[in-house]
């Protein structure tokens, strides 16, 4: 049964290509490539009409909360995909999410009912998208490739290249082109782990110069947006 609830601690590192090939050679020493191999993830990010999420989160606020559909691979109308809620605390992430067919997932965030039963997670979901009356505002798109540790099934990282987005033709149905929005070579790494990143973890960033940083595809998107209605004032 595929996992609806995660807590945990995700750190990004802006990866240029040389750093890339450092970095996942030296964990393939101690992880390896799970089961999907690499894998075309698309998203719809959910807002109000003014951006209100969006415009928070850029902000760097002690809360923020998000909400999207999410595929792997290019659904059509019957395939299953993940309604999101996505919220982060001083660090610490919450996601809940629900699977359901495409068709479904667009009623339900456009205000109708869900499909089967009122969970928990549901009825959390709900509470988020009567208050905000979301609607979809973004694609983004990326290719990752998702490394997992045979001791510490808990700890992952995620390599995305090719990260894209557009603000037209807002359904999970109809592709994964768009802008890109990193040069050509960079990736972006996310470490999500439960507690304390293992030392040699640790070590390999070192040797390779790799730090923490604030990168959020959503949000570099509606800033680049922002950016091209201010030029054209």
């Amino acid at each position: 049964m595929a996992k609806t609830v995660f807590e945990r601690t995700e750190k990004k590192y802006r990866l240029s290509a040389a750093q890339y090939e450092a970095v996942l050679a030296g964990m393939l020493e101690h992880m390896r490539v799970d089961a999907y191999g690499e894998t075309t993830i698309c998203s719809i990010y959910y807002d109000d009409h003014s951006d209100r999420m969006i415009r928070a989160s850029i902000q760097k606020p002690v809360y923020k909360e998000k909400i999207r559909v999410r595929s792997y691979g290019v659904p059509d109308s019957d395939t299953m995909v993940f309604v999101e809620l996505k919220k982060k605390f001083k660090g610490v992430v919450y996601k809940r999410r629900v699977g359901m067919k495409l068709t479904e997932a667009e009623s339900y965030l456009d205000g109708g009912e869900p499909p089967g039963e009122s969970t928990q997670i549901i009825r959390e979901i709900s509470w988020v998208r009567d208050f905000y009356k979301p609607v979809p505002r973004a694609c983004v798109a990326y290719d990752r490739i998702a490394l997992e540790c045979p001791e510490e099934p808990r700890l992952r990282v995620t390599f995305d290249s090719n990260i894209r987005a557009r603000s037209e033709r807002l359904s999970l149905a109809c592709g994964a082109d768009g802008e890109r929005l990193l040069p050509e070579g960079e990736r972006i790494m996310e470490i999500k782990v439960p507690g304390a990143m293992p030392l040699w973890m640790c070590n390999l960033l070192t040797r390779n110069h790799v730090y923490p940083t604030s990168f959020s595809k959503y949000g570099t998107y509606y800033q680049k947006l922002i950016a091209k209605e201010q030029n054209h004032v």
